[in-house]
C-alpha cells in the first residue's frame, strides 16, 4: 500500500459517482467531556480502558475477516467519540493492522475524526505520514457563546490552531464540522461562522441543525423548561444562509448537511446514502451486507467483555424487507444530489412537490432543492408512499 504522504489517497480525483468497495467503520467511544446535546455513543473518564479496547478492535477484526475476505475497503471512518483522545502512534498501529488483517485499497479514503483541542501539528503530522489522508474537526462554531451553549470545551482560537496545524502536517482534505441553533445564537452569528470556515479554506464543509434528544442532558433542559428548544423558523433561515455562502464560495452542496469543493465528497458517507456494504467495529458500531443490517453491543465494557471472552459482540441484527429497501432507498438517495429515478415514483405524489420548487427534475431523477433539502425528510416520506 502507499497512502502516506502528500500526493496519495486524498480523493481528490472522486465524485459522487466514483466510490468503490465497501466502507470500514471503527468506533472510539472516548471523549475529554460528554456534550450536553450528544446523543452518540460517547463517554468521559473511561480512557483507562483505552488499551483493551484497541486490543478489543484487533480481535473483532480478526473475527469478522472471513465473511469479508477479498473485499478491498475503499473507504476506513474512524469516529466516536473522539479518537484523538488516543496516541498518534496507536491510532497509526490500528489502521496498519486493520489493514493487514480486512484489506484496504490503495486509493483508500481514511478519514479521523478530531477535537481540536487533542491535535497539534506533531500529532497530525504522524497520522498524515502514516496514512490518515482526511480529517473531520468538530468546530461546530466560531461564536464563544454559542460554544458556551454548546458545552464544548475547545474555543474558536484553538479551531483556528487546529486547523493551521492540519494544514502544516500536509491535510489536503479538511473537513470542518458546523452546528446551527443554539440558544442564543442568532443569524447573524451564523453568518460569521460560515464566514470564517469559508475563509479558512476547509476542502468540506458539513453544517447540522441542532436536534433535542430527550435522554441527552440538554434534552432534560428543554423539557424542564431550563432551556429553550431550537426555532425552526431561525434554523431554516440559517439553513438557507449556508446554502447561499458556501455556494458563492465554490463547495457543492451534495447531501443536505454536507458540501465539499468538487471531488471531495466524502466518500464514506456516500456508501451509506447508496446503501452500500459496510463493515462497524466497535460498541456500538453498525455493518450493513446483502439485505442484513447488524449492530454491536453498546456499553463498552459489556463489547470488550464478548470480544475477550472471544464472542462476536453482535447486539442484535435484522433482515431489510423489499419494502424496507425501497423506502431506504428513497430516504437515503434523495438526501444527495443523485436524487431517485422519477420513474420509480407515482407522479401524483412527486407533482405537488414539484410545484412548489421543492422537487425538480435532472437528467430523469428527481432531485431536491435548496428549499426541499430541509425538509428532506418529509419530502422522502410522502414519496415513498
Amino acid at each position: 500500500m502507499s497512502r502516506a504522504g502528500n500526493g496519495v489517497g486524498a480523493g481528490k480525483a472522486t465524485s459522487l459517482a466514483q466510490t468503490s468497495g465497501p466502507g470500514l467503520y471503527v468506533h472510539v467511544p472516548f471523549c475529554l467531556t460528554r456534550c450536553g446535546y450528544c446523543d452518540f455513543n460517547a463517554y468521559a473518564g473511561l480512557g483507562h480502558l483505552a488499551d483493551r479496547y484497541i486490543a478489543a478492535l484487533r480481535r473483532e477484526a480478526e473475527m469478522a475477516a472471513g465473511e469479508w475476505t477479498g473485499a478491498s475497503f475503499g473507504t476506513v471512518f474512524l469516529g466516536g467519540g473522539t479518537p484523538t483522545t488516543l496516541a498518534p502512534g496507536e491510532v497509526v498501529r490500528l489502521i496498519e493492522d486493520l489493514d493487514r488483517t480486512l484489506g484496504l485499497g490503495e486509493e483508500a479514503e481514511v478519514t479521523v475524526e478530531a477535537n481540536p483541542d487533542t491535535v497539534d501539528e506533531a500529532y497530525l503530522r504522524e497520522l498524515r505520514v502514516g496514512g490518515v489522508t482526511r480529517l473531520s474537526m468538530g468546530v461546530q462554531s466560531f461564536d464563544p457563546a454559542v460554544l458556551a451553549a454548546l458545552e464544548r470545551v475547545h474555543s474558536p482560537d484553538s479551531a483556528r490552531r487546529a486547523y493551521r496545524a492540519a494544514r502544516a502536517a500536509g491535510f489536503d482534505d479538511v473537513n470542518l464540522d458546523l452546528i446551527y441553533g443554539a440558544q442564543g445564537e442568532t443569524l447573524a452569528s451564523w453568518r460569521g461562522t460560515v464566514e470564517e470556515a469559508v475563509a479558512l479554506g476547509p476542502d468540506h464543509l458539513s453544517a447540522y441543525a441542532l436536534t433535542i434528544e430527550p435522554s441527552t442532558p440538554l434534552g432534560r433542559k428543554v423539557a424542564a423548561g431550563l432551556v429553550p428548544a431550537p426555532d425552526p423558523d431561525l434554523q431554516a433561515e440559517m439553513y438557507d444562509l449556508a446554502c447561499e455562502l458556501l455556494a458563492a464560495a465554490g463547495y457543492r452542496h451534495y447531501e443536505v448537511s454536507n458540501w465539499a469543493l468538487p471531488g471531495l465528497e466524502c466518500r464514506h458517507n456516500v456508501v451509506y446514502w447508496r446503501r452500500g456494504a459496510y463493515l462497524g467495529l466497535g460498541a456500538g458500531a453498525h455493518s450493513h451486507r446483502d439485505g442484513r443490517r447488524w449492530w454491536n453491543l453498546r456499553p463498552p465494557l459489556a463489547y470488550l467483555e464478548a470480544v475477550e471472552a472471544g464472542r462476536p459482540p453482535v447486539g442484535g441484527e435484522e433482515r431489510v424487507t423489499p419494502e424496507g429497501a425501497r423506502l431506504e432507498e428513497v430516504f437515503l438517495r434523495l438526501r444527495t444530489t443523485e436524487g431517485i429515478p422519477a420513474a420509480d415514483v407515482d407522479p401524483a405524489l412527486a407533482e405537488p412537490y414539484l410545484a412548489e420548487g421543492l422537487l425538480s427534475r435532472r437528467n430523469g431523477h428527481l432531485v431536491l432543492t435548496e428549499r426541499g433539502m430541509f425538509l428532506a425528510n418529509d419530502v422522502a416520506l410522502a414519496l415513498s408512499g
